[in-house]
């Protein structure tokens, strides 16, 4: 049988066939040495790769370009207040006191200060700033620290009301009333005005709280302490010669100040005749503050949403720094509201920032371990503990407000694009107003060109 016939080879291009003419290209494109766009859109993964990263990217500007301008109109709102002069009489009224404000705050629950600090730096010191006034801090890096400063010092205006303003023998006078003492000499006015306070965060407001109770409730001298139970002296002595001497090792913080009362020890104490009719105002200042995992989406939204929290904490600071206030307001008690036992918020000053408790890391609300070494430097637990309040107390305390016509003057400023621009955008504005300048402003003569020099 014959075998079949091969394949016919395959056919050879002719020399007359021409290649592909490429496709035309952009002649602007050409002219500037780019290469030719593609014909089609890249693909799905690449696309929803660029959609994803574009806008976080435009969420993540936006949110900070408005929030720079919420904080550049309150900014606008209080800085007429630097150009005041400050008041006083006399010689030495250059050398007057200003207005001095106190910020409280303190480390959150399951944190460190330096979180606060920040908090503070990003929202509150740039209006505090404009508004030219002076400011001290009080700072606790633990819970109860800033309980024990407010209690002393109010101990110590209690003093000098009611004794000689002599010191105690053996008693070394602070830095502060050396100061005091420094001014009185030599005649400076001391400021008469209302000064107020400015409280950051749930946690260092209970603190805050607590501290005026202590200090306006309490007794001027610390309460007794309890003698230690007697040991036999021969069995101590047997004791020492067996183990050496050990050096107790340094407190790494100095020891807090123990409460001279209890919440349960208000209504029968008394509240000293000198005590004024009102004290100073202050100002909750909201402070948000939540971790863990499972609060990544809370957390996300906060991020982006932060030029609502530069508007909110910027209407409390510009409040405190036109000096607007109102005493705290009663809470309304219906019958819903007497038959819940757990609810015991009579005042407003109770319901200040609760919300934020609900943020707070659980273990805050355990009880500390026996081993827990920073648990027993706390002196007392007031975090987890609801806010107790004395009528006397809550009747004297004022809260700053801002007043409609100062929120309504605020609206109406038009903070300009080149003040929250960022830095990016702010170079190429001063690049291409450099261009215009060059090109259609008026040229440099030059000194040959000057006709009569000594003009």
């Amino acid at each position: 049988m014959a075998d079949p016939a091969p394949p016919p080879p395959p056919a050879q291009p002719t020399a007359s066939a021409a290649p592909k003419a490429p496709p035309p290209r952009n002649p602007a494109l050409r002219m500037l040495g780019l290469p030719a766009l593609p014909r089609k859109l890249p693909s799905r993964n690449w696309m929803i790769f660029w959609t994803v990263t574009t806008s976080i990217t435009a969420a993540i500007i936006y949110d900070r370009r408005e929030k720079d301008r919420a904080i550049a109109k309150w900014k606008h709102t209080v800085e007429h207040l630097a150009k005041q002069p400050v008041p006083g009489s006399g010689v030495m009224a250059s050398l007057a006191e200003p207005r001095k404000l106190t910020i409280f705050l303190s480390s959150p629950p399951g944190d460190g200060l330096r979180v606060a600090q920040d908090h503070y730096t990003e929202y509150v010191k740039p209006i505090l700033a404009a508004s030219g006034l002076d400011w001290e801090f009080v700072q606790g890096r633990r819970e109860g620290d800033v309980r024990a400063v407010i209690a002393e010092r109010v101990r110590k205006a209690r003093r000098a009301q009611e004794s000689s303003p002599e010191q105690e023998p053996g008693s070394q006078p602070t830095r502060d009333e050396l100061i005091q003492m420094h001014r009185r000499e030599r005649g400076i006015d001391e400021y008469q005005g209302i000064r107020g306070d400015v409280v950051i965060g749930r946690h260092t407001w209970k603190e805050y709280v607590r501290g005026l109770h202590e200090g306006w409730l309490g007794p001027l001298t610390p309460p007794p302490v309890p003698e230690p139970p007697l040991v036999d002296e021969a069995t101590t002595d047997s004791d020492e010669e067996k183990k050496p001497a050990e050096e107790e090792p340094k407190p790494k913080r100095p020891p807090q100040i123990k409460p001279y009362n209890t919440t349960n020890d208000y209504p029968a104490e008394s509240l000293p005749l000198l005590a004024p009719a009102h004290f100073a105002p202050s100002a909750p200042i909201r402070e948000p503050h939540i971790l863990g995992f499972l609060n990544t989406p809370t957390r996300m939204y906060r991020f982006f949403n932060r030029r609502k929290l530069a508007d909110e904490i910027g209407r409390e600071v510009a409040a405190v720094c036109l000096a607007t206030y109102r005493d705290y307001r009663e809470l309304p008690q219906d019958e819903s509201t007497l038959s819940d036992p757990d609810n015991t918020h009579k005042y407003e000053q109770q319901k200040e920032l609760e919300w934020e408790e609900k943020d707070w890391v659980k273990k805050i609300w355990k009880d500390p371990k026996p081993d827990d070494e920073e648990a027993k430097e706390i002196t007392e637990r007031i975090w987890t503990k609801p806010v107790v309040m004395d009528p006397r107390i809550a009747t004297r305390m004022r809260r700053f407000e801002i007043d409609p016509e100062d929120e309504a003057r605020a609206k109406q400023i038009v903070v300009p694009e080149e003040e929250v621009e960022g830095w990016t955008k702010g170079k190429l504005r001063q690049l291409f107003r450099w261009g215009v300048a060059k090109v259609a402003g008026p040229k440099e003569k030059h000194p040959w060109e000057i006709d009569n020099i000594d003009e």
